[in-house]
């Protein structure tokens, strides 16, 4: 049936009207706000798609080139959107294909909604064709995942899953469908949003006598040192944040995952956090007395050794997920409840002040950490290229307001150190799960996310090769996607690690790689190599002065090392900046 001769029977009756399952899931999406589907069809899947048919006015579907591109394209979009995902798989491959995805998205608060088809009701158990247990094998990765056998239940469970996938601590949520339901007749009367599952809680109860009490602990501080995560951006709380931080006078650095939530250059941000952090930041987590933590989960790659961490700061955590309080570091107060809510009532309770011998603290170790990385970094006295200056050069030429998605690996690290943003939801990478070959997948998807803003990819030469096939959905659906590949043929990360803890024991890190820009002729997508100095700019404004997407490869430095780095095992106020300090 067609989606409008459907809208036209539901406005002007209320009775029920037959409908396949496969529409009623379209019809969900399309009441949901759905505009986008990353997916891939299968024999499973194929009655949705079947359905799918009569929708292409009302749902843009971008057919992938695998699956794990599928999902993290959705979560390009989300992050960037602050919309949820959508991803359609088949059974068996198709399902199992989505698997790293999902965990990245679990673990980075990412909402995403997958549909899988499955296999025939009567047929499940039975080792049929394509057929495997994706709801066994999801249920580590997925906020909530259900298999529906019966189209009835499928209003009702894909109105669940978006309530879930979108709520409280966002996540990714599976909802399995086998084809008999995928094809099943049956009344539909509608759908209903969920707004209230009985044995779901997503925001926490805000408790006032815990924010008397974090801020009578920050009116009487005189080191105190504010770290916040993406529970800002994703609260939508950035404005509300702002106020916080310029009333408290309190400096404030970023998890990789809390960037551009506040403008990189705002005169209280003082940096990034964690192992390839900046230095002063790190260094001063452990001399600040009272240490306020917003929406971030003290990651490992942020506290270093938790027996080292901050031992002589009183902890104040706002979080909405009452596991993270306590999990890693204990906190002196925890406050439940979502930031939006709680940082306004914080900030009515904390005193108008300014901390200028503080601050200049952490002036002073930056200037120690420009003057021994990054001045090198970013103006180099050799002839070789650094991926630092890229970033800089991109900078100037986007003025701050790009999208910018990164791979894992050192282009990551030094991205996300130099990277300049204006606006919030303008940094996508894979935080957590540090999952090579996510960006070219994700740049995909935040340009649909956001199509008004210049979308560029930054990518390392190893992660590029693991789902580059994704130059085929450019090629197909023309997303404006810039892509920096930066380049210093080796897997440069875990190089750096052999480099200085395996004494250059280089075991399988030399990567041999094709003619990136041939590859990307091969998909119609235009690009040139750089490798000298004096062709980076031009170049760069070449790539982005281009109407659609295009592939600029850039020839860094082989044996460029990351620093600042906390060494594994060591704690973050032993934070070194060079090589010689380890």
């Amino acid at each position: 049936m067609e989606t409008l001769t459907l809208e036209k029977e539901k406005k002007t009756s209320t009775a029920p009207t037959q409908v396949s399952g496969g529409v009623a899931v379209l019809e969900a999406f399309i009441a949901e706000g759905v505009e986008t589907i990353f997916g891939y069809p299968g024999g499973a899947i194929m009655p949705i798609y079947d359905a799918l048919y009569d929708y292409k006015e009302k749902l843009q579907h971008i057919l992938v080139r695998h699956e794990q591109g599928a999902i993290h394209a959705a979560q390009g979009y989300a992050r960037v959107s602050g919309r949820t995902g959508v991803v359609f798989a088949t059974s068996g491959p198709g399902a199992t294909n989505l698997v790293t995805g999902l965990a990245d998205a679990m673990i980075d608060s990412t909402p995403v909604v997958c549909i899988t088809g499955q296999v025939f009701a009567h047929l499940l158990g039975t080792d049929a064709f394509q057929e495997t247990d994706v709801i066994n094998i999801t249920t580590p990765v997925t906020k909530w995942n259900y298999q529906v056998t019966d189209a009835t239940e499928i209003p009702a469970v894909l109105a669940k899953a978006f309530y879930i996938a979108g709520s409280g601590r966002p996540g990714p949520v599976l909802i399995d469908i086998t084809k008999n339901a995928q094809l099943q007749l049956f009344e539909y009367s509608g759908y209903n949003k969920c707004d209230h599952i009985r044995s779901y809680r997503p925001k926490p109860i805000v408790r006032k006598e815990y924010i008397q009490e974090a801020a009578k602990l920050i009116n009487e501080a005189e080191r105190p040192f504010v770290i916040f995560g993406q529970g800002v951006i994703l609260g939508k709380a950035e404005k509300e944040f702002k106020k916080f931080i310029e009333k408290a006078g309190i400096p404030a650095a970023w998890t990789i995952m809390g960037m551009s939530a506040i403008p990189t250059d705002h005169p209280l941000g003082v940096g990034m956090l964690g192992m390839h952090g900046n230095y002063g930041p790190n260094v001063l987590t452990n001399e600040c007395d009272v240490l306020i933590a917003v929406g971030m989960r003290f990651d490992d790659r942020v506290t270093g050794r938790l027996d080292k961490y901050a031992k002589q700061a009183k902890v104040i955590h706002l979080d909405i997920d009452p596991s993270e309080i306590d999990k890693n570091v204990k906190a002196t107060v925890g406050v439940w409840g979502d930031c939006k809510e709680t940082l306004p009532l914080l900030t009515e309770l904390i005193e108008q002040k300014v901390y200028p011998q503080w601050l200049k603290k952490f002036n002073e170790y930056k200037q120690k950490e420009v003057d021994k990385v990054i001045k090198e970094e970013l103006d180099p006295s050799s002839d070789v290229l650094t991926m630092g200056e890229v970033i800089k050069l991109l900078n100037e030429l986007t003025e701050g307001n790009a999208i910018i998605v990164t791979d894992v690996g050192q282009h990551q690290m030094v991205a996300c150190r130099y990277a300049k943003y204006n606006q919030s939801k303008s940094n996508v990478t894979s935080g957590g799960l540090g999952t090579m070959g996510y960006a070219l997948p994700a740049a995909i998807g935040a340009a649909y996310g956001d199509p008004s803003r210049t979308t560029v990819a930054i990518i390392g030469d190893g992660g590029f090769q693991m789902t580059v096939q994704e130059l085929g959905t450019i090629m197909q659906f023309k997303p404006n996607v810039k892509i920096i590949i930066l380049n210093n043929q080796f897997l440069g990360m875990v190089r750096q690690w052999q480099q200085l803890f395996h004494e250059k024991r280089y075991s399988f890190v030399d990567i041999t790689s094709p003619d990136f820009v041939q590859v990307a002729k091969g998909y119609y997508i235009p690009g040139k190599t750089v490798c000298k100095r004096e062709e980076l700019r031009s170049s760069l404004k070449e790539m982005l002065d281009n109407h659609g997407s295009y592939l600029l490869e850039v020839m860094v430095g082989k044996e460029n090392n990351v620093f600042p780095m906390v060494p594994q095992g060591r704690g973050v106020a032993e934070c070194v900046l060079c090589k010689e300090e380890i």
